[in-house]
């Protein structure tokens, strides 16, 4: 035993399904962007949704599809994290502790899109869109979450992409792998004062 002397620590680890890790609101929401962008990227490397995407007739240059078919799946990201944060924190956290978090969220990615070649007076306009994507969203999962895949895939056929029937189902199963490992990271999140 003497040649592990980190055992005690993963017996320990191991006792509580999500160790806690305390976070101030503005920690939260950053490592929440952080977390869009590489599932964002994940996504767009991942053989299957690369399938998908192809499936659909959606052109990829470099792995990444057009800017809004693109803006379009960051949309879907964004929302299956807002909707994890807001499921996790229910009841346990007050709601305007949850609204900083995912104002900072959002706040966050905004940002990294103005860094990265958006120019800054089309961020108004994205807003617009993601708010009225997540209305859209929220309507469809109270009915299943079969329909917001669905409700997703029309905005990428809009977008210029075609129909495909299996790809409704893979973007609700995008969303739905998104936020259960999600939820579980929160639920050892304790939100500290800043």
């Amino acid at each position: 035993m003497d040649g592990f002397p980190d055992l005690d620590l993963v017996r320990k680890e191991m006792e509580e399904p999500y160790p806690s890790s305390p976070m101030s609101l503005q920690q939260l929401g950053d490592t929440l962007a952080q977390l869009v962008w590489e599932n964002f990227s994940d996504f767009l490397a991942d053989p299957e949704y690369q399938s998908l995407l192809t499936d659909l007739e959606i052109p990829l240059e470099g792995g990444v599809p057009e800017e809004r078919i693109a803006e379009e799946l960051l949309i879907l990201h964004l929302w299956a994290h807002s909707r994890a944060v807001e499921l996790s924190f229910h009841r346990r956290v007050p709601r305007d502790q949850i609204k900083f978090v995912l104002d900072h969220l959002h706040r966050a990615v905004f940002e990294d899109m103005v860094e990265n070649g958006t120019p800054r007076a089309q961020i108004p306009v994205f807003e617009q869109r993601v708010s009225a994507r997540y209305s859209e969203y929220y309507a469809a999962v109270r009915h299943s979450d079969e329909i917001l895949g669905r409700v997703a895939l029309a905005h990428l056929v809009e977008a210029g992409a075609v129909d495909s029937t299996g790809a409704a189902k893979l973007l609700t199963e995008r969303a739905v792998e998104i936020a259960h490992p999600l939820r579980d990271f929160l639920e050892g999140v304790k939100l500290i004062a800043e």
